[in-house]
């Protein structure tokens, strides 16, 4: 999704909120005006990125998910309320069947030690899919399979199935193969893994 000076919404909320991990000082008020383009065209010519023209589109975007800013290092971790904030500021929503965030609880969903690059992972997908409502069903909580890359570690998010989002996924990564339990993999360009576990999708971040 492609924003620019006059923009407003989520999206430029999510962008706000990237800047300000690299310094930017915005307001995250979801309306791109003179201060928010000032930051993109300096953080577009601090990447070396060309055009610098304060247009955020694919290759800006990437740019700003990719790296860690001054937010812990790209490996770090998040509370339940910083990544919630990210989500909120995206337009990704969240249930949990307990309606809590406990991670110690099975029936909570919760945020607390997701990996910063994963909730980037997200909101990159949150903008490739654009209109598209995604809601997160499953996060760090207790009751998931175990492993490196698994939600325990921060690895993993599991999302809702709808139509156009299994539209995206089918239609954009390539299959490659069946897990052990039955679910059918997308791969992304990026590495990341999507298992269709019928009632959701469970994804892996691995950047």
């Amino acid at each position: 999704m492609t924003v620019s000076n006059g923009s407003n919404g989520s999206a430029v909320k999510a962008l706000q909120v990237q800047l300000n991990k690299y310094g930017g000082g915005l307001t995250v008020d979801g309306a791109f005006g003179a201060g928010t383009e000032a930051k993109v065209r300096a953080f577009q010519q601090s990447k070396g990125l060309s055009p610098v023209d304060g247009i955020v589109g694919p290759a800006t975007w990437e740019a700003l998910l990719s790296g860690s800013g001054s937010s812990g290092g790209g490996s770090g971790t998040l509370t339940h309320a910083q990544a919630a904030a990210q989500f909120n500021a995206a337009g990704i929503g969240w249930v949990s069947s307990g309606n809590c965030s406990d991670r110690t609880k099975s029936t909570c969903t919760s945020f607390d030690g997701l990996r910063a690059t994963t909730a980037g992972g997200a909101v990159a997908l949150k903008q490739a899919v654009g209109g598209c409502t995604l809601t997160i069903t499953g996060g760090t909580e207790t009751g998931h399979a175990a492993g490196t890359y698994s939600h325990a570690n921060g690895y993993k998010l599991d999302f809702q199935r709808v139509a156009c989002l299994t539209s995206h996924i089918t239609g954009n990564f390539t299959h490659t193969g069946t897990r052990s339990d039955g679910a059918a993999l997308y791969t992304a360009p990026s590495g990341n893994i999507y298992a269709d576990e019928g009632s959701h999708w469970d994804v892996t971040f691995v950047g």
